[in-house]
């Protein structure tokens, strides 16, 4: 059974990420996680109720994309007693890789995943985890190369969605999704 996220531990989380005005750009209300992050209080509710949330899902990876998907999903993987995989922009991992390609609202970007991340398991359950989805596109990508060198995704967690985006309509057509907050 799934632990449910408490109207209380839900306040205190979604009260702990600040908005910035007009960042990166006029009209953008930018989700600022780092005031999350040294909140002892909401970062340690946030991470306990994703360890309780997928203490039963008997994961074998998290996957982390780059770079604040890092922050999360490391800790989990520890928390989990599961092992860690990055998913990186093109060209920062050290061995071979596997590549994906994914649109931006003006031309497109890449992101990698080492071929040999999930040590041979077959099958290996993995879950994915960033901070925010917008438009879906680097999950959707993301979700491509587990695939690809053979990982099973399991769910899809991000800390913030982005309702108006709605980047998560086309992964839910194949894939559990779960937000903390929906904004």
């Amino acid at each position: 059974m799934t632990k449910e996220l408490s109207t209380q531990d839900y306040n205190i989380i979604n009260n702990s990420i600040r908005d910035i005005l007009d960042f990166p750009k006029e009209g953008i209300v930018f989700k600022d996680i780092t005031t999350l992050l040294n909140n002892k209080e909401a970062y340690s509710t946030l991470m306990n109720h994703l360890s309780a949330r997928y203490a039963t899902y008997k994961l074998d990876y998290i996957v982390g994309l780059d770079a604040r998907g890092f922050i999360f999903g490391a800790a989990l993987a520890y928390m989990l007693g599961v092992g860690f995989v990055p998913v990186r922009k093109k060209g920062k991992l050290p061995s071979k890789t596997v590549s994906a390609e994914y649109a931006l609202e003006y031309g497109s970007d890449t992101i990698e995943l080492h071929e040999d991340a999930f040590e041979g398991k077959k099958d290996a359950r993995v879950l994915l985890i960033d901070d925010l989805i917008a438009t879906g596109g680097t999950a959707g990508a993301a979700i491509e190369l587990i695939e690809k060198i053979g990982g099973k995704v399991v769910e899809n967690c991000f800390i913030i969605e982005l309702t108006f985006l709605d980047g998560s309509s086309n992964i839910k057509k194949n894939y559990d999704l779960y937000s903390v907050i929906k904004v």
